[in-house]
Order: structure tokens, then sequence, then C-alpha cells
């Protein structure tokens, strides 16, 4: 990996949240960035914020599910950097609700964008960094990757997916000096919530005999706003990851996403399905 400000980096979800936040710290730090996001408007905003005259940035709205997506974003990556030196895929949805209940229509639209998008445009990444003698992959799990939730089991499978890709792709990409690194963040307030709702409307909308524990889970939910990180707190760690002349394989952001992460290590699986459970 190049100091960060000679590379170039390719930040998927850029628009808001998380990705936004990551952007601008890269951008204040030198970096060269690529945005990627369905929302050109939004990214033309963020790229106008730090990089006003545009001679750090390029803009590719997209959808990561589509090949022919993944490719444009990589050509006019190529184009106007003319190398990459990093990919931080933070893109990403939440589908809820109950697994009899969401549509396998909808799970395969879920794990379209968080596993398979993410995945196919990580495969056509990997020959430029190894071709370029090393670089960096982050990829953006959740602490939900190691906790599942009712309710949001879709999404966290997703989640849980990708540790696995993860750790299988780090030991494959090693011997090329490519690290390859996951990020684990906890509960972080972003628009990720409203889109999450938007995305599972008609379940949630119709819980069936569900509806006594949808409504205590939505509960639970408003009460982690009392200790939710935000986005610069997760793009601040990615920084790190990117820079760190020896990155750890795996954080976990802010310190409830660690709390959680040691309280799955140590409890037993009933105790912690209990605790996830009553979250009143």
């Amino acid at each position: 990996m190049r100091p960060l400000r000679e590379s170039a980096v390719i930040v998927t979800g850029a628009s808001s949240g998380i990705g936004e936040a990551v952007v601008l710290r890269l951008l204040a730090a030198g970096a060269k960035v690529a945005l990627f996001a369905r929302r050109e408007d939004r990214l033309l905003a963020v790229a106008r914020r730090a990089d006003p005259a545009g001679a750090r940035t390029v803009v590719v709205a997209g959808d990561l599910a589509n090949e022919d997506d993944r490719q444009r974003l990589i050509n006019e990556t190529l184009a106007r950097f003319g190398r990459v030196d990093a990919l931080v895929n933070n893109a990403g949805f939440g589908q809820r609700g109950p697994i009899e209940q969401v549509p396998l229509a909808a799970i395969r639209r879920n794990f379209e964008t968080n596993v398979f998008g993410l995945l196919g445009l990580t495969q056509a990444v990997i020959p430029l960094l190894r071709a370029q003698g090393g670089g960096r992959i982050v990829n953006v799990g959740s602490v939900a990757g190691r906790i599942a939730r009712p309710m949001s089991s879709t999404y966290d499978a997703t989640k849980h997916a990708l540790e696995a890709f993860t750790d299988g792709l780090r030991g494959e990409l090693k011997p090329f000096g490519i690290d390859v690194i996951l990020v684990r963040p906890g509960f972080i307030l972003t628009e990720f919530i409203n889109a999450a709702d938007q995305a599972s409307a008609q379940v949630i909308e119709n819980p069936g005999p569900y509806a006594p524990f949808a409504q205590s889970f939505q509960g639970g939910a408003r009460k982690l706003k009392s200790i939710a990180g935000k986005p610069d707190d997760v793009a601040r760690t990615i920084e790190r990851a990117l820079s760190s002349t020896s990155p750890k394989t795996h954080y976990a952001v802010p310190g409830h996403a660690r709390v959680f992460l040691f309280m799955k290590w140590i409890l037993p699986t009933r105790v912690l399905d209990r605790m996830v459970r009553l979250r009143r």
C-alpha cells in the first residue's frame, strides 16, 4: 500500500453515511478517490465538498449488482488515476422482517448487493492490485456478522457471508502483498436505518403474527441510539486500516461493538439469544 497522499482508492456506498465520511477523510489525507453509489447528485455533492476543483475525485453512479456498472467504475478510475491502490467495500442495505414473511426475491436482492456485487467488484480489482505488487481491500462488515438478530436475519446473513469471504480471501491474497481487512461497525447513526425501513416497508407494515415482537424490536432499536456511534468513527478506523504499515485483520468500532463481540465470545449461546430477544 502506498502512502495515502499518493493512493487511488475506490469507495462504494460513497453518497452518505460511512461512505461519505470515508471519502472526506481520505481526501483530507491527500488520497485520490473514486466515489461509487446509486445517487449521482449526492455523489457530486460529497466530491465538491472536499474537492471543489475535482482534481482528486471521480464520480461514478451505478448499481453494484450490475456487472457493467462495476466495470465502468474500474475503467473510469483507471482512466483518471492510472491505478487502483485500495478498495473500500462499503455499499449495502438492510432487509428486515421475519424469515417466514420476507419474499425470497427480496432476500436475493439483499445478497446481490451486499455479497455478490461486492465480490464481483473485488474479483475485478484483485488482478490490478496483484499486478502492482500489493494493495488493500477493506470490507465493511458489521457486528451483525457475528451476532444474528431476530427480524434482521437476512441482512445479518449477508454480513456473516462477508466474514467468511474476507477471512478466506486474506489468506489467498497475502502471498501477493495484498492485505484484506474487515471492519465491524456497531450501531451507527446514518441514513441506513431509513433505507432499511423503505426496503422492508411491505413486511414491516404487515407483520402478521410477528406484530408483538416487531414492536419490541423497534423499541430496542430506538434505545440503541443512546450508544450509537458516528459515521466518522468508522471512517477514522478505515483510514487507519489503509494507512497502517501493519494493519489488524479485524477492527470493531465504536466501543460498544467491542463489548458486544466480547459477549458473543464469553456467553453461552442461549444466554446471548435471550439478551438479543429481550431488547425492550
